[in-house]
């Protein structure tokens, strides 16, 4: 029989791919709508399941044994079939440690503040009175401490977000405005996809300890196949399935002046990688149904701009591939927001003199092109996770780019 992944929306999810990094050929998704739950669960035409929204809680009903630990937090997220006997357990516990751990997130005597009222918060909230914080708040729409009042709070050290906001599709939104915590030392997201929900990128920009959900899935994951299977894996393979699901999931983006040669070099990454590869310009160009040139002559600039910023957002949605942005992506702070979601980010600096300017409307002419660079310079030095240097051969550049993303 088949093991499932069941929850009521999961076009979002990466649990098979997780699940075949430790050898779970046979795992697939399975969307059920809470009208056809007790039915499934009941027919028991499945050998293991993985639970999800909105359904942690609600699966507990129809179980014939649940572990001591699921009982402790009121959620239960795997489900294995024993004979025709259900037993369930909760692997998120294990999962959400190893997050706070990829961090460096230690809860002992802080103020921790919890996003939500599911399954997923009764398990944060768990791990975090086992590990000794002074004072666990959980906060919700229409509670007592809710998303308005949370604020006054301000010695909260630790925020936790078990919402789904932010989550892939509805991207570009947080639960909370971080900068109103002065006392704030560290934030966990248990969204992964996007890989940094704009909860996460806060949390960098304020630079305290922040880490997204794919080291709580990956690790969830693992302790869940153990259940289905009886294997144990250890340490060292559940890092590096880590690793690997990180990488799978990332995209190589290219920010650059125009003419530094981000185009060739993407496609020959995608093509090493066996990556999709998007031209953000080109993508443009579909959209409008114009070259770029012809956008600039027709329409200006903020015209462009406006497309390109639309453009981008969508491009940021794609996991997994090689985009290659704009030479003035970078001046919109929002672009770049988009890009960190899912990418990393990777400079490709070239003097300004090898700098290709035929057919580019902003780089008509030498001083044109100076003065572009010198606005421009320290706002891609500042979207960079790494500078690349472009003035040797493009093969040192291919081989440059794909070492700091294999890192």
């Amino acid at each position: 029989m088949k093991e499932y992944l069941i929850g009521e929306k999961l076009s979002h999810s990466y649990s098979v791919y997780i699940h075949a990094l430790f050898g779970g050929e046979n795992y697939a998704l399975k969307p059920v709508s809470k009208e056809e739950l007790a039915a499934f669960l009941q027919k028991k035409e499945f050998s293991a399941l993985n639970v999800t929204i909105p359904y942690k809680k609600e699966v507990m009903k129809y179980l014939d044994e649940i572990s001591p630990l699921s009982r402790r937090i009121g959620a239960v997220n795997t489900v294995v079939n024993r004979g025709g006997a259900l037993y369930g357990d909760n692997t998120d516990y294990f999962g959400f440690s190893r997050l706070a751990e990829s961090a460096e997130i230690r809860f002992a005597g802080k103020n921790v503040l919890i996003l939500g009222t599911g399954g997923t918060s009764e398990t944060a909230e768990t791990v975090v009175k086992d590990c000794g914080a002074r004072r666990v708040t959980k906060v919700s729409r229409t509670g007592e401490v809710n998303y308005l009042n949370a604020y006054d709070l301000t010695d909260t050290e630790i925020v936790i977000n078990t919402t789904p906001v932010g989550m892939y599709p509805a991207l570009g939104k947080s639960p909370l405005d971080l900068s109103r915590f002065p006392a704030l030392e560290g934030a966990l997201d248990a969204v992964y996809n996007p890989l940094r929900t704009d909860f996460i990128l806060q949390a960098q920009s304020l630079g305290v300890k922040c880490a997204g959900g794919l080291a709580m899935l990956v690790a969830q994951g693992a302790r869940a196949r153990e259940l289905f299977d009886g294997k144990k894996r250890g340490d060292e393979e559940i890092a590096a399935a880590i690793r690997k699901a990180e990488r799978h999931y990332e995209n190589v983006v290219l920010v650059g002046m125009p003419g530094s040669g981000k185009s060739v070099v993407g496609r020959e990454v995608a093509k090493s990688l066996g990556r999709a590869f998007y031209d953000c310009d080109a993508e443009i160009e579909k959209k409008l149904g114009k070259s770029i040139p012809e956008v600039f002559a027709e329409r200006g600039e903020e015209y462009f701009r406006a497309a390109e910023l639309e453009t981008i957002a969508e491009l940021s949605a794609v996991s997994g591939a090689v985009i290659s942005t704009g030479g003035g992506a970078v001046l919109n702070g929002e672009n770049v927001r988009a890009l960190k979601r899912n990418g990393r980010i990777f400079y490709l600096k070239r003097d300004v003199k090898k700098l290709a300017r035929k057919g580019r409307p902003l780089s008509a002419s030498g001083a044109a092109v100076e003065k572009m660079f010198q606005l421009r310079k320290p706002l891609y030095e500042k979207a960079a996770d790494e500078i690349i240097d472009n003035d040797g051969a493009l093969e040192d550049t291919f081989a440059a780019v794909l070492k700091g993303y294999r890192i």
